[in-house]
């Protein structure tokens, strides 16, 4: 959220990321359309292809032939990075730091509604919250009374780059939580976003003398729902990525959106060639914009907060199991007495619904609603207000 040399903006723009991927997996869709018959299916002639080419790319290693030209991505990616918006909104005042992290206060001088502590991902920028003047949860909520506070974890630094998951909920995140609750007089709302939303979980769990409410939003719970055989695939990558891990010390930026590219190989292209044909001053490609931006924008992920997530959660499904610890301590949203929110996207590829459903069924009292939206359009999209904001709002008011 502080200003880098290497952040996005017009013709600075490095997404869509990795690009050799992407434009190899256009390749593969133009053969199978020429074929005619296009699909992704495990176990397919695509698939096989899907999958060594994403291999190569963890591995950083040549994909085999070059891939041949798809004119309407290029037209996408061309229109996308010449595009001249940029993100310029100013960081509220950060009211607590430690290591590369911080706490940004969005409230309003006369708020008078609930401290909300929000918890993004360890994986993507915090700043999806408070993505476009109009397109901001954080600023909606502060808007109508509430004080959020946002937990920006910031860049891995070399003291963040030896943490676990362990010290990231016991250590970082209860540290903020006390600040939080030092400034709110008392406990607060923890909510959570995404990976964000597991680790509000074990914290409340942990800390439940600063915690009178929890909101998870999209949050992964059964990491084997919709298809145990795909998450197993995922955490069969670990073993390319270590050389990489044991280099640097965390899963590169690249290296995670290849893991996203197998959730929907061909995705990235579509997008991008509907994009192509949007006019450049309208809100849809500004939105496409910023979104994109933040995307390409990442963070990487301390190694063994990756190794962590692929093996346990992903291989051994660990939270839905009720076998996955923090710090000795199990990790089981069954004993959560306090009100609980619970938003689960209909439209979302990264976390799918039956997994987010999982924490309604473990949190049998939870509030929970149904988002006609996507992963990302539930919190930042143009459907976000009514789709998330409105009923979230509600029932922040009721805690």
């Amino acid at each position: 959220m502080t200003e880098r040399p290497e952040a996005p903006g017009p013709m600075l723009r490095r997404g869509p990321r990795p690009l050799l991927l992407h434009l190899s997996l256009a390749s593969i869709r133009s053969r199978s359309l020429s074929d005619g018959s296009p699909n992704s299916k495990p176990g397919s002639r695509t698939w096989n292809e899907v999958e060594t080419i994403v291999h190569a790319a963890l591995q950083n290693a040549p994909a085999g032939e070059p891939p041949s030209i798809d004119a309407g991505l290029i037209a996408g990616i061309a229109a996308y990075r010449r595009h001249p918006w940029s993100r310029a909104m100013p960081d509220p005042p950060s009211v607590w730091t430690e290591g590369g992290s911080r706490l940004l206060d969005y409230a309003t001088t006369d708020a008078d509604g609930p401290v909300v502590l929000v918890v993004p991902s360890l994986i993507n920028r915090a700043y999806v919250l408070d993505l476009m003047p109009e397109s901001s949860m954080l600023r909606y909520l502060a808007g109508r009374g509430v004080r959020p506070l946002l937990l920006d974890w910031g860049w891995p630094g070399e003291v963040e780059r030896g943490f676990s998951l362990t010290d990231y909920v016991a250590g970082r995140l209860e540290r903020a939580l006390e600040a939080a609750a030092a400034r709110s007089g008392g406990p607060v709302v923890l909510m959570g976003y995404c990976m964000g939303g597991n680790l509000a979980v074990a914290a409340a769990e942990r800390r439940p003398d600063l915690v009178k409410a929890l909101a998870l939003l999209a949050t992964p719970w059964d990491f084997h729902a919709p298809d145990r055989r795909h998450a197993q695939r995922t955490a069969l990558c670990l073993p390319l990525l270590e050389p990489t891990m044991g280099l640097t010390g965390t899963l590169p930026i690249d290296a995670l959106q290849t893991l996203f590219a197998m959730l929907d190989p061909f995705g990235v292209g579509e997008k991008y060639r509907r994009f192509a044909k949007l006019s450049p001053d309208s809100p849809r490609a500004q939105q496409f914009v910023a979104l994109e931006d933040w995307l390409n924008d990442g963070v990487p992920l301390a190694a063994g907060v990756a190794r962590d997530c692929l093996s346990k959660w992903y291989g051994e499904n660990t939270p839905a199991r009720g076998v996955w610890h923090i710090a000795g301590q199990k990790v089981n949203p069954v004993s959560l007495r306090l009100p609980c929110f619970i938003a689960v996207a209909g439209r979302d590829r990264i976390v799918p619904p039956e997994s987010a459903r999982a924490l309604a069924v473990a949190i049998p009292h939870a509030v929970v609603r149904e988002a006609p939206a996507g992963h990302v359009g539930m919190v930042a999209g143009t459907g976000a207000e009514a789709a998330l904001w409105r009923p979230l709002l509600a029932w922040l008011n009721t805690v």
